[in-house]
């Protein structure tokens, strides 16, 4: 996580993104996905839909969360808002086609109904029916959140999936992170059960879409 976390931090002091001016909308835009994961987490932990091996972690928990999980949800989205700015800071014209709400609408319904099919796997419900839910009213009430171009952060998120799969396939692999395949579909990206994607894109566009409703607000007051 350090090592992920290096390159954005450092980066965020380009003169082009200024990244460092957006903290005051970025942090506060933790709180409320970062909450609502760990609750997810140390539920599902419970559960033993997951587990973490205690041969790679600290061995200092939060409730039954390593801390180094709990790090997780601050870290990652401090790199993907970084990304996801960077994208609108250099492909300032790039906007939303209306071809882009039927994906996301389309996708969403595609989610919600395998989450409904699949629904005895909780990884699998859960994933797919919250981003599916949190991505419909979106849609429903995009004229709220006027600066968030669904193009840049699609982009932005498919280009945080590389190092994603890259850390979360080393994570599975060896294994840290190991998951009950009875909870999920059992569909793997080398070692990633496929919901990883999901439950990262849900993260992650918590993140933004509070990032940008604070910063919409503060430019109208």
């Amino acid at each position: 996580m350090l090592g992920s976390l290096a390159g954005p931090l450092l980066l965020s002091f380009d003169k082009k993104v200024s990244f460092y001016r957006k903290w005051k909308y970025l942090f506060p835009a933790m709180i409320f996905p970062a909450a609502l994961y760990i609750a997810w987490d140390i539920y599902f932990t419970g559960k033993n839909v997951w587990q973490f091996n205690p041969d790679y972690i600290t061995g200092n928990y939060f409730f039954n969360l390593p801390v180094e999980e709990v790090m997780f949800f601050f870290i990652v989205p401090y790199c993907a808002v970084f990304i996801y700015e960077c994208m609108r800071c250099y492909f300032p014209k790039l906007k939303d086609p209306r071809s882009i709400v039927a994906f996301t609408i389309i996708l969403s319904l595609g989610l919600l109904v395998a989450g409904l099919i699949f629904h005895n796997e909780m990884y699998t419900v859960f994933t797919f029916v919250l981003t599916a839910v949190f991505m419909l009213l979106f849609i429903l009430f995009k004229n709220k959140f006027p600066e968030l171009h669904l193009t840049t952060f699609f982009i932005s998120y498919a280009i945080t999936l590389i190092p994603f799969l890259v850390v979360n396939g080393l994570l599975t692999a060896l294994p840290v992170v190991q998951y009950n395949d009875q909870e999920n579909l059992g569909i793997r990206i080398y070692t990633i059960p496929l919901e990883d994607v999901f439950y990262g894109m849900l993260l992650i566009f918590l993140n933004v879409l509070i990032f940008e409703w604070l910063r919409t607000r503060t430019k109208k007051a």
